[in-house]
């Protein structure tokens, strides 16, 4: 069996859950739902970063520990998570002692390289961002170029990764795999930071306590990226050699503010450790709130915890994948999500499910009928398919979603137009059972195709047309045949999958 492995970034514990957070590991979640059904050995891995000055000064903020505050939100997030139905298989906090083992086991590899040594460190530091800075790289008044905050000058001792050391060999690798880092915005973006020269990079402080302190000198801790990205080989088992059942991962699923971290540090990180690289990094867009950035000033951060309860869970999982294609910017208003939810979720979908099932159980005592002629239905089902299939390997979740509303709006045409309840009045037995078993075989080829994007959603209907296993245990390989639908099989009384929300 074909193993699968895809990650989201740890999320810092300095702040509770966003939007961001939750759009980045929905993402994920999806994939690695698509990845099950497709009968791959999938491991889905998530998690918190919880380390570093940031978190250690937002504890002193708070009157806390930076353990006790890493220990109250990453309850935010876990709570959130389950909210939003994510299927993540493993969830990996820094402060553990298995990543604490990993990261020591790492630091010794790339030691032994030669690729660390002792030098003293003088720039410009975004607390924040937890980046260094030169003087020629920061905006007016000494802010950060990433996020705009004003940066600290810092000057220390400082162990130093030999950075300068893999541009030629991260040239080449980027060069030779233009997928390594996705969308193509993104690769030029890489490719013209790495040819415009690395500058060994500081992986030691000595200015806060909050870290994994270096075994060769306790007095330095690791920088956090350092230790944070070593979170992707902790999570499948490293040191031990059980890793090697899920590494290189497929792909770490990043915003495109963390790109540098994930597409030029982390696999010099690797290079140096003699480990293989990641097969691919896909940095998706920023969230814009009614055209406006984002921020708790402006009063506009979007909560997902409010906009699960408010719309529903599948409902916001729909839109956020649905709404922009992914690995590009998108704007979140509640004008859209309302007019989604309305007309593509509760008319095309939801009237679609109520329909159907509902004549079932009217004309034919709700049993499903034999199969006869597909009506074109059959052709129609496996390309949508095939399409969604496609787009779904590439990440193209737009895309998908649009192939299957594509078979939806046929399902819709083809009841339209074989009208069962005009067959049901003269009394047109056959064509009548016809009609409502390619209408519900129709319908079991959406549930399967809706369920990495809404799952509880497709749960719900495939317990309506009859079936008793869990949709999460179909494969596609088997399910995705015309003619699934068992003659005989009860269906359930419909009730309402996507209630519509009066604005």
């Amino acid at each position: 069996m074909k193993s699968f492995y895809v990650t989201t970034p740890i999320y810092y514990v300095n702040d509770v859950p966003h939007i961001g957070h939750a759009y980045t590991t929905i993402a994920a979640d999806v994939i690695a739902r698509y990845k099950r059904l497709a009968g791959y050995d999938t491991f889905f891995l998530t998690g918190t970063d919880e380390h570093g000055q940031k978190v250690e000064k937002a504890a002193e903020q708070s009157g806390e520990t930076p353990k006790g505050l890493a220990d109250r939100v990453v309850e935010r997030f876990k709570d959130l998570w389950r909210l939003l139905d994510i299927s993540n298989d493993d969830f990996i906090r820094t402060t553990e002692q298995r990543h604490e083992r990993a990261v020591l086991a790492f630091y010794e590899r790339v030691w032994q390289r030669g690729d660390i040594y002792l030098g003293e460190y003088e720039d410009w530091y975004c607390i924040p961002c937890e980046s260094f800075w030169t003087e020629t790289q920061l905006l007016e008044g000494r802010r950060c170029p990433e996020c705009g905050r004003p940066t600290e000058r810092l000057k220390e001792k400082s162990y130093f990764f030999r950075l300068s050391r893999y541009q030629e060999p991260l040239l080449r690798h980027l060069e030779e795999n233009p997928d390594f880092v996705r969308p193509p915005v993104r690769y030029n973006e890489v490719l013209s930071f790495v040819r415009g020269g690395l500058r060994d990079l500081s992986i030691s402080r000595t200015s806060f306590r909050w870290g994994i302190p270096l075994p060769n000198d306790p007095e330095h801790v690791l920088y956090v990226w350092f230790d944070a990205l070593i979170n992707y080989l902790t999570g499948v088992g490293f040191p031990e050699d059980r890793y090697r059942r899920y590494w290189p991962a497929d792909c770490h699923i990043i915003g495109k503010d963390i790109l540098r971290f994930h597409a030029v540090y982390w696999p010099a990180f690797l290079m140096s450790a003699g480990l293989p690289l990641p097969k691919q990094v896909f940095a998706h867009g920023w969230w814009t709130v009614e055209g406006q950035k984002m921020s708790k000033s402006a009063g506009n951060v979007v909560d997902p915890y409010e906009m699960a309860k408010e719309y529903g869970v599948d409902q916001f999982r729909y839109f956020l994948l649905r709404e922009v294609p992914f690995g590009m910017d998108g704007d979140f208003s509640k004008a859209t999500i309302v007019h989604r939810i309305n007309g593509e979720l509760a008319n095309d979908f939801g009237n679609l499910v109520s329909r159907v099932l509902t004549m079932v159980r009217r004309y034919l005592k709700g049993r499903v009928p034999a199969p006869t002629s597909a009506g074109g239905l059959h052709k129609r089902a496996e390309e949508a398919l095939q399409e969604y299939g496609r787009q779904m390997e590439d990440m193209a979740f737009q895309r998908a979603l649009a192939a299957l509303w594509e078979f939806i709006g046929a399902v819709n045409k083809y009841l339209d137009d074989t009208a069962p309840w005009s067959l049901a009045k003269e009394n047109k037995e056959r064509e009548l059972k016809e009609s409502l078993y390619n209408s519900l075989e129709s319908l079991r080829f959406i549930a399967i195709m809706a369920f990495p994007f809404m799952p509880s959603s497709s749960e719900c209907l495939w317990r309506m047309l009859g079936f008793k296993g869990a949709l999460s245990d179909v494969r596609i390989e088997e399910a995705g045949r015309w003619g699934g639908m068992p003659e005989g099989q009860e269906v359930e009384q419909p009730v309402p999958l996507f209630p519509r929300i009066e604005a």
